[in-house]
C-alpha cells in the first residue's frame, strides 16, 4: 500500500505569456522545477497555479515527534519557578501539552523523490483534465470568433458598397462650394477634374479591404491550425484594428465612419476573448 497521497488542483486564468505558480511543503521545494517543466510542456499561455498536497494514507503510520531540548528547557523553568515562590512546582502532563512545539504529530520527513512518485501520476491527470475543459471551451470560442468574423466581413462589404458614392457626394460638395463662393466653373474644368483626382487618390480605401478580407482568411485559417494560435491571433487583430482604423482616417464619410464605429467595437470584443486562446 502507498504511504503517501497527493492531490494536485490546478487553476488558469489568462495572461498573454505563461506563467507556472507552485504551491507545495518547503520539505518539497526541490519538486518546483519538474512540476514547472510539466506544466509548461502542456501550456504555452496564461498564468496556471499548482497546488500540491500531500499527506499519509489511511492507515500509515504516523510519526510523534518529542523536542528534548525544548522539554527540558521547560522543565528547567518550573523548578527554577518553585526556587522563586518557596516551594517546588513541578509541571503536570497538561501543561507539556500545552506548549507549542514540544510535542508535535505529523507525517514526518517526506522524503522528495519517493512524493513524487505520488505526485506525477496526480499531476499528469489534473493536466489532462485541464486540456480538456480548455478543449471544450476552445470549441465555443472558435464558434464565437467565426460568427463576429462574418459580422466584420460584412462591415467591410458594407465600406466596399458605400466606397464608390463617396466621390460623387465630393464632386456635389465642391460644386456648391464653388457655386456659393461665386465661382461659376465648368464640372469639367480641368482644375475640377484634378481636385476630385486628387480627393480620390487620398479616399481610395481599395487597398485596406483586401488587406481586411487576407486578414479574415488567415484568421479562419489559425482557428484551423493545429498549433497552439494565441498570439498569432492577437497580432491579427491588431492589424484589423489597423485597417479599419485606415479606413475611417481615409474615407472621410460619416456614414463609413459609423460603420467603423461598429466595426471596432466588435472587434474589441474579438480581442478580449483572444486572451483566453492558448
Amino acid at each position: 500500500m502507498d504511504v503517501w497521497h497527493a492531490t494536485v488542483e490546478i487553476v488558469s486564468v489568462n495572461r498573454k505569456q505563461a506563467e507556472v505558480v507552485v504551491q507545495v511543503a518547503r520539505e518539497l521545494a526541490e519538486l518546483d522545477g519538474p512540476v514547472r517543466k510539466a506544466v509548461l510542456a502542456a501550456v504555452s499561455r496564461g498564468r496556471v497555479q499548482v497546488s500540491i498536497n500531500i499527506e499519509r494514507t489511511q492507515g500509515s503510520a504516523s510519526a510523534i515527534r518529542v523536542d528534548a531540548a525544548l522539554a527540558k528547557a521547560f522543565h528547567q523553568a518550573f523548578l527554577e519557578l518553585g526556587e522563586c515562590v518557596g516551594h517546588p512546582v513541578l509541571p503536570a502532563a497538561s501543561d507539556y501539552l500545552r506548549q507549542p512545539g514540544l510535542i508535535a504529530t505529523g507525517d514526518g520527513e517526506i522524503d522528495a523523490q519517493e512524493a513524487w512518485k505520488t505526485i506525477q501520476p496526480a499531476l499528469n491527470d489534473a493536466l489532462a483534465s485541464l486540456a480538456a475543459m480548455r478543449e471544450t471551451e476552445g470549441a465555443h470560442l472558435k464558434a464565437d470568433f467565426l460568427a463576429r468574423l462574418e459580422t466584420l466581413a460584412s462591415f467591410a462589404g458594407k465600406i466596399a458598397a458605400e466606397a464608390p458614392a463617396r466621390l460623387v457626394r465630393q464632386r456635389e460638395l465642391l460644386a456648391k462650394r464653388l457655386r456659393d463662393a461665386g465661382l461659376d466653373l465648368d464640372p469639367a474644368d480641368e482644375r475640377v477634374a484634378k481636385e476630385l483626382a486628387l480627393f480620390a487618390d487620398r479616399c481610395d480605401v481599395s487597398e485596406e479591404l483586401t488587406r481586411l478580407d487576407s486578414h479574415f482568411s488567415k484568421f479562419r485559417e489559425y482557428l484551423d491550425a493545429a498549433e497552439p494560435p494565441g498570439r498569432a491571433l492577437d497580432f491579427l487583430c491588431q492589424e484589423l484594428f489597423r485597417e479599419f482604423n485606415t479606413i475611417g482616417s481615409k474615407a472621410n464619410d460619416a456614414g463609413i465612419a459609423q460603420t467603423i464605429v461598429e466595426a471596432k467595437t466588435e472587434l474589441e470584443k474579438i480581442r478580449e476573448q483572444v486572451q483566453n486562446v492558448e
